[in-house]
């Protein structure tokens, strides 16, 4: 069972090529920009992929996913399996290796004390840990001498790579954070702002929202690696003045996220400095629909909390008509071009998981949509607008600031007047709406507005934690210091207990089934309502050598690898 669901796992030794480094720091500063900015280097405090991503290059986990889907083993020494005899035969516990060579960047030794603390500052109750779904299941992480760490679960888990795998769940130094565990985490602002890891490089300043300045670590377990002495890692700006960086001006070695026309991006192409990489992965552009009431009037605390629904969302027609009104032919095409593709699942990769149950979505319907409001009894009154028992349909739409996003919302306010909805847009810089800081009114999580747009993914190609992530535990609220990846506060019991049957069943064929059943309670719920399937668009310089793009985890994953020609 075990064995047959990790296809391609590999050792670390296969996986890169040795470039012809001179030795550790010997090529300069290499520059990043994300023009989303982020807000933390630690990721147990945010979801957004700005934050997973830049701490990616400090902070590390056990294993993590290559370009291939293929996991591999980081701080461990392999990845444990039923055939290897890290994982018990009846499928409830996992036991983890770790290498003995490992150290902090402080020089301390890296050691099993540090992955069960880990464990126990995610899963602190009061903690708001914005990975908690990785950790579904588990009932103890336990200690076995200084190199080994048993990770039970509550039953059979036949996928047991949720804690420690990916880059969205790292480990942490326990000397470091032993202090800023439960109701305390957001407040260590010098330990979130500047990790002690066993990556290839250092904190050495940072700014949160704006520039992040980085050096080799010295204590890298490779002592040729990194090629690179420092990091210079920009936030913010927009995707437009990222991709010009790299190649046309070349003041930039690698930009992330060119959500960009791809006309724009042929014509920045012509620079001469760069070269645009991309790939599909899981990434889905979509809209969170709200199942609570957002209202202002509301006391701070219980704004879009399960205390009050939503009063006009909560019905499943409004939800249906508002998807049945897009165009998303039109969407891929203006947005994304080759680097988009029509979806109407939140799992649209790999194709095994893709569920086709929900295809009508592909075709607009503004007919339909009208009508399925009328029978519904959401009458247009005499500026146009639906109106039912005194409601009125008048949707506050919010987004990151970007310009492929700002088009969509043109398009899609215009697609829903035709239907009888008010419509204002709300953008917000994306550092900001990503961010995880608890008292802003504009992140992502805290989510008020009626509806929300981004784009999301997950580590690795089975997406069990991912759909742990809409169970009723994980929404949002002020208990959890506004974690939590559930945003739209859905929850359905019966939801619930089919990822508990997903996380107990091992037959691939039955995973996909029951992968697929989740995807379409999802979507026939209307709670997420996909747009585009997109591809990863980002940009390297010609002279930086190594980068090989990964949609399965974080895009920095090889950073460690990065030379100059």
């Amino acid at each position: 069972m075990i064995s047959k669901l990790i296809v391609g796992i590999v050792t670390a030794g296969l996986l890169f090529t040795q470039a012809a480094f001179a030795g550790r720091a010997t090529d300069g500063t290499v520059k990043i920009i994300y023009w989303q900015a982020p807000s933390t280097l630690n990721p147990f405090l945010s979801g957004g992929t700005k934050d997973v991503e830049s701490a990616s290059m400090i902070i590390e986990p056990l294993a993590r996913y290559n370009q291939d889907g293929e996991m591999l083993p980081f701080l461990a020494k392999e990845v444990p399996t039923v055939a290897n005899g890290g994982v018990s035969s009846d499928l409830t516990s996992i036991t983890w290796t770790l290498r003995d060579d490992i150290l902090w960047s402080d020089g301390t030794p890296f050691t099993s004390a540090d992955v069960k603390f880990t464990a126990d500052y995610c899963m602190h109750p009061e903690g708001g840990c914005a990975q908690m779904s990785k950790f579904g299941g588990v009932t103890s992480v336990e200690t076995m001498g200084d190199y080994k760490v048993k990770v039970t679960f509550d039953g059979p888990t036949p996928f047991p790579y949720g804690p420690f795998v990916g880059g969205e769940s790292p480990i942490i130094q326990k000397a470091q954070f032993e202090s800023c565990i439960g109701a305390g985490a957001q407040e260590c602002t010098e330990a979130n702002f500047g990790p002690i890891g066993t990556g290839p490089f250092v904190v050495t300043m940072f700014k949160t929202n704006d520039v992040i300045e980085m050096k080799a670590n010295d204590n890298y377990r490779d002592p040729n690696k990194p090629a690179f002495a420092k990091v210079v890692f920009k936030g913010g700006g927009d995707a437009t003045a990222a991709g010009r960086a790299v190649m046309e001006t070349g003041e930039f070695d690698y930009a992330w996220n060119l959500q960009l026309a791809p006309d724009v991006i042929a014509r920045m192409e012509e620079g001469g400095k760069g070269t645009p990489i991309s790939g599909f992965g899981p990434l889905v552009e979509r809209f969170m629909v709200n199942s609570t009431d957002p209202s202002p009037s509301l006391p701070e605390g219980e704004r879009s909390t399960v205390k009050h629904p939503h009063p006009f969302l909560s019905d499943i027609n409004v939800r249906k008509a508002l998807s049945m009104a897009i165009d998303r032919a039109l969407l891929v095409e203006i947005g994304y071009g080759k680097a988009g593709k029509l979806t109407c699942n939140v799992v649209p990769a790999p194709a095994a998981y893709a569920s086709d149950a929900n295809d009508s979505c592909l075709v607009q319907d503004i007919a339909g949509a009208n009508a399925v409001l009328d029978a519904a009894g959401w009458e247009r009154g005499s500026d146009g607008v639906r109106a039912k028992d005194g409601v009125r349909i008048s949707i506050l739409y919010q987004t990151s600031t970007n310009a492929v996003r700002q088009d969509f919302q043109a398009l899609i306010k215009q697609w829903w007047s035709e239907i009888g909805v008010e419509t204002e847009l709300k953008n917000i810089n994306a550092s900001v709406f990503f961010g995880g800081d608890p008292g802003s009114p504009d992140t992502y999580q805290k989510f008020y507005a009626d509806v929300e747009m981004y784009a999301n993914t997950f580590n690795g190609t089975d997406p069990q934690s991912y759909l742990g992530n809409w169970v009723c535990s994980e929404i949002p609220g002020p208990d959890t210091q506004w974690q939590g990846s559930n945003v739209q506060r859905f929850c359905d019991p019966a939801y619930d207990a089919l990822h508990k049957k997903l996380t107990q069943t091992g037959d691939l064929a039955e995973r996909a089934t029951i992968a697929k059943a989740l995807n379409d309670m999802l979507m026939q719920a209307y709670s997420i309502i996909p747009l585009v399937h997109r591809g990863r668009m980002s940009a390297h310089a010609n002279s930086l050598g190594g980068v090989v793009l990964n949609t399965w985890d974080s895009e920095l994953w090889n950073v460690a690898d990065w030379y100059r020609k």
